[in-house]
């Protein structure tokens, strides 16, 4: 349990401690990011499907698949096969996979406002918990972050692009990709023709073979994931905060229709998580990232009501409770604790 805290203390300090110009210097960012790497990577039986994804690497030894589009998220899978060809083994996965994620998280924090805020804001659940327990969608997570990051810029088909890899590893991210219609900037109607274009040719190539296996499972059967409902509110706060600072945000900001409609999607993702629980789950796990990009702007946003270290310290004292409740109260918590790397086994 002290691992975790000393991790979240780390970026906690940072929050509070380093203004906006220092926020971007890359030496720290580099030096913070590989401690996570490591932390992430050369973990050793820790997050709730270590022995699943264990024995995806063993399954990948017996060879690479003829046609891996053809398999479960190809991208995990000739990953598990380049690190079973060079014998770095399921920590060589996660390693990369860890590595990937930090890389997009880093590089989307460090366009917000007040960087190391939002990354703070990341760590007790999307850091911690994602990024340790689902390691093909925190993959797929990463690599939304570097599309985020890209459609800040009005770089459309880098969005696509990261998307399109980041579908691979998880077959989810698929969904995402209409997001990009409301990137900021012209030529609406060419991007609306390549959203289409690109969805339908992942949805054929990674989803249509198992879509009646998914709706089974996902609908269907009802299959359910504890603590859904508490991960999906989480996303509640951030999401009314969008709508109720629409003017200053798009006063402040160029881009707000993505975060917005995220934020719609986050809303529906409440009325619906008693429906189909794991099904929503999956997909409101992506919207997590309202939680790094709100708060970490909030400061800005309520500079005329708070002042801004106020709004900094209240971040920081909210997700050190985030990660008390998880850590002593979360039902699967057991199987993050304790905390294992293979440097010290």
């Amino acid at each position: 349990m002290v691992a975790y805290w000393i991790l979240y203390a780390v970026a906690a300090i940072l929050a509070l401690s380093t203004d906006e110009r220092r926020g971007r210097d890359v030496a720290l960012w580099v030096l913070v990011g590989l401690l996570f790497v490591l932390a992430i990577g050369l973990r050793h039986k820790v997050g709730g499907d270590w022995f699943q994804y264990l024995n995806q690497y063993k399954f990948s030894l017996r060879g690479l698949p003829t046609e891996p589009g053809r398999f479960d998220d190809p991208g995990y899978v000739l990953l598990n096969w380049v690190m079973g060809q060079l014998g770095w083994g399921v920590y060589g996965v996660n390693t990369v996979a860890g590595a990937i994620f930090i890389t997009g998280l880093v590089v989307f924090c460090r366009r917000q406002p007040s960087p190391w805020l939002g990354f703070a804001v990341a760590v007790p659940y999307v850091v911690i918990v994602m990024a340790m327990g689902y390691t093909r969608q925190n993959v797929a997570l990463g690599f939304f972050f570097l599309a985020l990051a890209a459609n800040e810029r009005g770089k459309f088909v880098q969005y696509i692009l990261w998307l399109s890899v980041g579908a691979t590893f998880h077959k989810s991210a698929v969904l995402l990709i209409p997001l990009g219609i409301f990137l900021y900037g012209k030529h609406w109607s060419l991007r609306v023709a390549a959203v289409v274009a690109t969805a339908y040719g992942l949805w054929d190539l990674l989803l249509a073979p198992h879509q009646e296996r998914l709706w089974q499972s996902y609908v269907e059967q009802q299959m359910e994931s504890q603590g859904a409902k508490i991960r999906v509110a989480m996303n509640l706060v951030p999401s009314l905060l969008i709508l109720l600072y629409r003017k200053t945000w798009k006063r402040l900001f160029p881009v707000y229709d993505i975060w917005f409609w995220m934020a719609i999607g986050s809303l529906i993702s409440l009325a619906l998580v008693g429906y189909a629980t794991t099904a929503v789950d999956r997909i409101s796990l992506y919207f997590t990232v309202l939680q790094v990009v709100v708060f970490s702007r909030l400061p800005l946003l309520m500079r005329g009501q708070i002042p801004p270290e106020m709004v900094r310290f209240s971040a920081v004292a909210a997700y050190a409770a985030v990660l008390f409740v998880w850590l002593n109260y979360a039902t699967h918590a057991r199987y993050w604790l304790p905390y294992r790397n293979i440097l010290f086994e």
